[in-house]
């Protein structure tokens, strides 16, 4: 499955994007939408290259998705799961009380563990990929 364009929408929303390199809330180098794989002082991209740069980092964000949630989920469960995998990363994801609700069927406690993340950034907080 691949994340539609209305969740990459709600991750350009939630990451935003800066075009040049900064340092986030953990001192990690940080570019476009919340890439860091190489990033480095001074780096300045293109909005053309922050949009490659989120397409490439969601490869790995619904791979993660694949490997981890061994039973079905609909299309806009799977789009929902890339942009929270991709806010706290997939070592998170896998420990999570959302992937462990979601598993039991308990979609609508899944559900609010979407908004738990998004309180946690709005209070100063960020979980780490």
């Amino acid at each position: 499955m691949k994340c539609s364009e209305e969740g990459i929408e709600l991750i350009k929303k939630y990451e935003g994007c800066e075009l040049t390199a900064y340092r986030d809330s953990v001192n990690v180098l940080t570019i476009g939408y919340g890439h860091t794989l190489g990033v480095f002082d001074g780096q300045t991209i293109s909005q053309a290259e922050a949009d490659r740069l989120l397409a490439a980092d969601l490869v790995a964000t619904e791979k993660c998705i694949a490997n981890t949630v061994p039973f079905g989920i609909t299309n806009n469960q799977h789009s929902a799961l890339c942009a929270f995998v991709f806010n706290v990363g997939c070592r998170a994801f896998k420990d999570s009380t959302l992937l462990r609700k979601l598993s039991e069927g308990d979609d609508v406690g899944a559900a609010d563990e979407f908004d738990k993340v998004r309180r946690f950034g709005e209070l100063g907080g960020e979980v780490a990929q």
